[in-house]
């Protein structure tokens, strides 16, 4: 059987499959390193949800006698310098991450959607000003812009949110302005044009369906970065204030102080930060890979390792 004969009988099968079941099969496939990640991302999930029946006490419950405590049966990490569990305040730490992960990165996804969307359609003076003002958004350092914002609006919550969407918003605008003026060159968008279909019905029928797969990628790519970002400005005692247990706040202040002392403070939540951004970054890689539309369908999911094995079994 040839290379192309094989191809279209696997596309024949992904399609009697489905769309998500195809997805997830050649995650597994294709991209184990991928699956590894998304089985963490969805642990990360359920250990939100399920932080207080899974956590053994408060995020802030003072244990009388126990500050310092190393890692144990009963206290599985360590209590810190106040006798708290810091099992429990990782576990706590992953709700607030991924409500602020998820929060602020929709954010930034729809504000990259409405200024890409718009400035990649409607080309002309609107386009020029909105890419100028892109343009000196992304010329500042990111850090900078977060740190000055959290400094004039206060820390908090809410505040980290719409800092960090929009921060990631406007910076993300670019991506999908660039997918967008590629799909309007299609032919499919002039015949809509031709039977007389507005703007709007182009760009919500026929533009945005066809651009989800780069917003589905930069939605997984995001999440590790707000992640990092809510860290570091915790770390720099700008973020959330506690006692609330975000991670980057636990690496600063009493972490950083007794380091030395007990080390497991410090660890512990550099450990949980690592291992979330770095399977979340993963799992979004993956994600592009399999979504990227070169890659469907046809040869385009074969690499090229996979052709000149399959090439060298139909010339044996």
């Amino acid at each position: 059987m040839s290379v192309v004969e094989t191809s279209v009988s696997e596309n024949k099968v992904s399609e009697r499959r489905g769309f998500l079941a195809d997805f997830f099969y050649r995650l597994l496939k294709e991209k184990p390193l991928g699956t590894v990640g998304a089985v963490i991302v969805i642990i990360l999930l359920l250990v939100a949800i399920f932080a207080p029946l899974l956590a053994p006490y408060g995020y802030d419950e003072l244990l009388p006698g126990k500050g310092f405590k190393p890692p144990s049966a009963e206290h599985w990490l360590g209590t810190d310098n106040l006798g708290r569990d810091l099992l429990s305040r990782i576990i706590y730490g992953a709700r607030l991450s991924v409500i602020v992960a998820f929060a602020a990165t929709s954010l930034s996804i729809v504000v990259s959607v409405i200024i890409g969307l718009t400035t990649g359609f409607f080309v002309g003076k609107y386009d020029l000003v909105m890419q100028r003002f892109v343009d000196a958004w992304m010329a500042f350092p990111g850090l900078i812009i977060l740190i000055v914002a959290v400094s004039l609006f206060g820390a908090g919550m809410m505040q980290i949110i719409v800092v960090l969407g929009l921060q990631y918003g406007i910076a993300g605008s670019r991506i999908i302005r660039g997918s967008v003026v590629s799909t309007k060159e299609n032919v499919y968008i002039a015949a809509a044009e031709a039977l007389g279909a507005t703007k709007t019905r182009i760009l919500y029928n026929h533009i945005l369906p066809n651009i989800m797969a780069p917003i589905i990628v930069l939605f997984t790519t995001r999440l590790g970065a707000v992640v990092l970002a809510e860290a570091s400005l915790s770390f720099l005692g700008l973020g959330i204030p506690p006692p609330a247990p975000s991670w980057g706040g636990m690496l600063s202040g009493s972490g950083r102080s007794y380091m030395f002392l007990a080390p497991w403070m410090a660890i512990w939540p550099g450990v949980a930060l690592t291992i979330v951004v770095y399977s979340v970054n993963i799992f979004g890689d993956a994600m592009r890979d399999l979504l990227d539309p070169r890659l469907r369908g046809g040869l385009g999911r074969y690499s090229g390792v996979k052709i000149k094995k399959k090439l060298g079994s139909v010339t044996k």
